[in-house]
């Protein structure tokens, strides 16, 4: 039964790593028969593992997304908070990046529909790594219901600790600054942009109607200021859509912002004290590049490729 056991939690682990696996691979890789990878896939099924059959040439398995998460693994909410403490060190900076993004990817595959939904309205921006033992200490439902509002569009109102009454803003972005989860919002009783930290928030139901989103030029240069006291920074800043998973990229994008796109796809707001020596630094990470401004920048990269290209004795 041990040995039983022990091959079946191998089989899952395989079948987590990549898409497809053909069934004879999956024989050769556990070292059993074909007829054995059919008992122990139905076995896993009959466990709550989403697994369907592939049909071709050589037939194989694919772990898929079910109606429900497997038994006796998590419920919904510890699912939930399981993504969202992923999705938040996945762009810690604390060396786990790629693990956590891995991860992620694993628990989101097997997530029901209902529950993708929640933690994908849910996007970190990672401002700044957090500091050396402190912890994001927000509440796994309201960074949902924060992160809902600002994928929605709708005004959120909030108790907030400290507050003489309630605050009504419009959210715009849910980051992460030295460990701390905080909403960059529009204030519609002040009338300017504010910083919230999440653990002081209490959301109210429901939400208000949907806005149109106001024009922030750089979020991280705006955060920037609030917590250190000034409006300084990189001469030259820019932003750009590079073709990672925003996990790859946020160990290395040093102060800048990084935003997920999707899952292959990321917005890098960075600074330097040149154009070329910004364009050079985004040039590192191996992906496509669009930039989406300034003019300045891509006049860098277009200066950089007649350098490199002289470079190579290449046309």
């Amino acid at each position: 039964m041990l040995k039983t056991s022990a091959r079946l939690l191998s089989l899952l682990s395989l079948l987590q790593v990549r898409r497809d696996w053909p069934g004879a691979l999956l024989a050769e890789r556990l070292e059993i028969s074909p007829r054995t990878v059919r008992r122990d896939v139905d076995r896993l099924r009959e466990l709550g593992y989403p697994i369907v059959a592939v049909k071709g040439p050589d037939g194989g398995y694919r772990l898929d997304a079910g109606s429900d998460l497997p038994p006796l693994l998590f419920d919904d909410e510890q699912a939930v908070a399981l993504a969202i403490a992923l999705q938040a060190a996945a762009t810690s900076g604390a060396g786990i990046e790629e693990a956590a993004a891995r991860a992620l990817n694993t628990v989101r595959q097997v997530m029901p529909a209902r529950l993708r939904r929640r933690i994908d309205t849910l996007r970190v921006t990672a401002v700044e790594p957090p500091a050396a033992g402190q912890r994001p200490r927000a509440d796994s439902g309201v960074l949902t219901a924060l992160g809902a509002a600002v994928h929605a569009r709708e005004v959120l109102r909030f108790d907030y600790a400290g507050s003489a009454g309630p605050r009504r803003v419009e959210p715009h972005h849910l980051l992460t600054w030295g460990g701390r989860w905080y909403l960059v919002a529009w204030d519609l009783e002040r009338g300017d942009w504010r910083t919230f930290r999440a653990d002081r928030i209490t959301p109210r139901v429901p939400t208000g109607p949907r806005f149109t989103p106001r024009e922030m030029e750089d979020v991280a240069a705006f955060v920037a200021a609030r917590f250190r006291g000034g409006s300084g920074g990189w001469p030259c800043r820019g932003e750009v859509i590079l073709g990672l998973p925003a996990a790859e990229v946020s160990p290395y994008a040093r102060d800048g912002v990084v935003e997920e796109l999707g899952p292959d796809r990321c917005r890098l707001v960075l600074g330097s004290w040149s154009w070329p020596g910004l364009a050079a630094t985004i040039g590192g990470f191996d992906a496509d590049i669009e930039v989406v401004g300034p003019p300045e920048l891509k006049d860098a990269f277009a200066r950089l490729a007649r350098r490199y290209a002289k470079a190579s004795g290449r046309s």
